[in-house]
């Protein structure tokens, strides 16, 4: 069955950076499109990233330029490179995938951003 575990969350200062980690199992990694989540307190989940069949990539608007997405097929892993942190990115960040119609979620990672 489609696992997901995210990993690497923790408490950062602004302008710093962290990487997220989310270990897939279940699936056809090599070939999955798999996208990062995030929700803040009192706030709507909203996607922040999405890494295709192929590797093309694409961001929210409110990432570009700071979040990279990537993955590693031998370690079933993808990732979220955040880079320049700022106060508005504290949230708990979700890997996602979609397959037979359904939505795989994992368990999340909180961020919080603090000087």
């Amino acid at each position: 069955q489609v696992r997901l575990v995210e990993s690497g969350g923790g408490m950062v200062q602004p302008g710093r950076s962290l990487r997220l980690s989310c270990v897939a199992s279940g699936l056809l990694f090599s070939v999955a499109t798999m996208r990062w989540y995030r929700q803040g307190s009192g706030k709507e989940r909203e996607w922040v990233a999405v890494i295709g069949s192929h590797d093309t990539t694409d961001y929210a608007a409110s990432v570009k330029g700071r979040f990279t997405i990537s993955r590693d097929v031998a370690q079933n892993t993808v990732y979220l490179q955040m880079d320049n942190l700022q106060p508005d990115d504290p949230a708990v960040y979700y890997c996602h995938h979609r397959i037979g119609g359904r939505d795989y979620w994992g368990p999340g990672t909180q961020i919080t951003v603090s000087s």
